[in-house]
């Protein structure tokens, strides 16, 4: 499978739950790590453990998967019923159409204040 194919393939199970499908795509020994929350999640267990134990009421929306070889980025938007909407920015390393290596980094919009001196050079959006 293209590695483009098998980071669009986790999201689309990460979406349905189905576990078991996520674990097939993510090697035994991988690390994925969340530099906003100082974070490293190793293995395929804890992967699949993190993602499976988040609170309910999330939903993923893939808006862009972009590949060059081994190397994926991707960037999804989360909305959650009851904790508001999430982004991340995802940098994966896929290797034999598995997950070797990740770096993701979650946030929610208009969580950075904008600064004042950059009023006059951009738009609130």
């Amino acid at each position: 499978m293209e590695s483009s194919k098998v980071i669009e393939t986790l999201w689309d199970r990460i979406q349905a739950r189905d576990w078991a499908g996520v674990g097939e795509l993510i090697a035994e020994d991988a690390v994925v790590e969340w530099p906003m929350s100082l974070e490293r999640i190793v293995g395929r267990d804890n992967f699949v453990a993190v993602n499976r134990e988040y609170p309910q009421g999330w939903s993923i929306r893939v808006l862009k998967v972009v590949a060059e070889g081994d190397e994926v980025v991707s960037e999804v938007e989360v909305p959650h019923d009851e904790l508001g909407v999430f982004r991340a920015a995802s940098f994966w390393t896929v290797r034999d159409g598995r997950v070797i290596r990740a770096t993701e980094y979650w946030t929610s919009p208009g969580a950075d204040p904008r600064p004042q001196w950059r009023a006059a050079f951009a738009e609130p959006m």
